[in-house]
């Protein structure tokens, strides 16, 4: 039979088996076959009463957001985005046959279960006891009991910060062997590696708050110039790493988020920054912009903002953007670039107009 197994029993039916390959552990980020459970940045194997182990559990680690949620970095790339699925570790030869054998048997059992169902389970059944199998995927041998130990079984993982359902569960192909010390086979593209979990990095990573100093602070007046700076101290770069350990089989990748640039929106249009691309670069001591030293009220800031008017009763909302170039390393001596990553704080800046004095 040529093509995938998927096409063959179609996508309900698929969908179906495989959503009994549940587990009920707490939250994890790598998540087997269709569990809607969400992450977590203290995840470890887990086990029930059956023994089934839920292997493939991501770690997170450095500078990443609590409890497993997505960090606050934005892609300067719009079209760049985390991963949605991949395939990962998930049982050995003999736990795999024990749930995958339950959840056929039950699911035949099922009232009903008759027509073009039955028969796809009948042939998920061939697959996986009788070595019916097609083109470059072979079948297996009484679930490969033979060969336990000497690898696992992959499944799919749906990413659970992927909003897009038809995304997430895109990786829809049936679980696979793999032996030790071997790559998953070819046709595999999303298979887990040190990139894509670079990827899951970068999208939990947390960058820190930080405050643009100003002079004047907080208070400035129409047409004068305000100076904005940061320190080389408080802006600095950050780690975030993503790991996936079992027995037999490490995977890791630590993405490095540097800090290169920031941009000053000054809240109105009646303003004026500096530069006048409003983008203040990295100076060579890795600070950005200067202090603001007496004698320099009537100075252009090489970093800052002339505003123009009165914000009234109010206070304009400054947005302070950092740029961060984003790169990451990872097992095996693996490497490269992932897209520039923003994050912004806004503060509030009072504007006054310069009272005359008359005589």
């Amino acid at each position: 039979m040529k093509g995938s197994l998927r096409t063959f029993i179609g996508t309900a039916t698929l969908t179906l088996v495989l959503s009994t390959l549940v587990l009920s552990e707490p939250a994890y980020a790598a998540k087997p076959v269709g569990s809607d459970k969400g992450a977590s940045t203290e995840e470890s194997g887990g086990g029930d009463d059956t023994g089934i182990y839920a292997a493939a559990r991501i770690t997170y680690s450095g500078s990443v957001a609590k409890n497993g949620s997505t960090g606050n970095v934005t892609s300067a790339d719009v079209n760049w985005t985390p991963p949605p699925c991949w395939y990962a570790p998930y049982l050995g030869a003999e736990d795999f046959k024990k749930k995958m054998s339950k959840d056929i048997k039950g699911q035949m059992s099922t009232p009903g279960m008759g027509g073009h169902a039955g028969a796809a389970l009948s042939e998920l059944q061939r697959h996986y006891e009788d070595e019916y199998g097609w083109t470059d995927t072979p079948g297996y041998k009484d679930y490969n009991v033979d060969k336990d130990g000497e690898g696992m079984f992959w499944a799919a993982v749906e990413n659970p910060d992927e909003p897009d359902l038809l995304k997430r569960s895109s990786c829809n192909d049936l679980p696979f062997w793999v032996d030790n010390g071997e790559a998953p086979p070819p046709q595999y593209e999303e298979a887990i590696t040190p990139e894509i979990l670079a990827a899951l990095a970068y999208q939990h990573m947390q960058l820190p708050d930080t405050e643009v100093s100003l002079a004047p602070e907080e208070t400035t007046k129409v047409n004068l110039p305000t100076w904005a700076w940061l320190d080389k101290a408080v802006f600095d770069e950050v780690q975030a790493t993503a790991a996936l350990n079992l027995p037999g089989f490490a995977l890791q990748a630590t993405t490095t988020a540097t800090p290169v640039s920031l941009t000053l929106e000054p809240g109105t249009d009646d303003a004026e920054t500096h530069p006048a691309s409003g983008e203040c670069t990295l100076n060579a001591d890795d600070s950005i912009g200067e202090p603001y030293a007496q004698g320099k009220a009537d100075q252009n800031p090489p970093c800052g903002i002339t505003y123009l008017r009165s914000s009234g009763d109010g206070a304009f909302d400054l947005q302070a953007t950092i740029t961060w170039e984003i790169a990451w390393t990872g097992t095996g001596g693996a490497g490269g670039d992932l897209p520039d990553g923003t994050f912004g704080n806004g503060q509030e800046v009072v504007v006054q107009e310069i009272q005359a004095v008359n005589r």
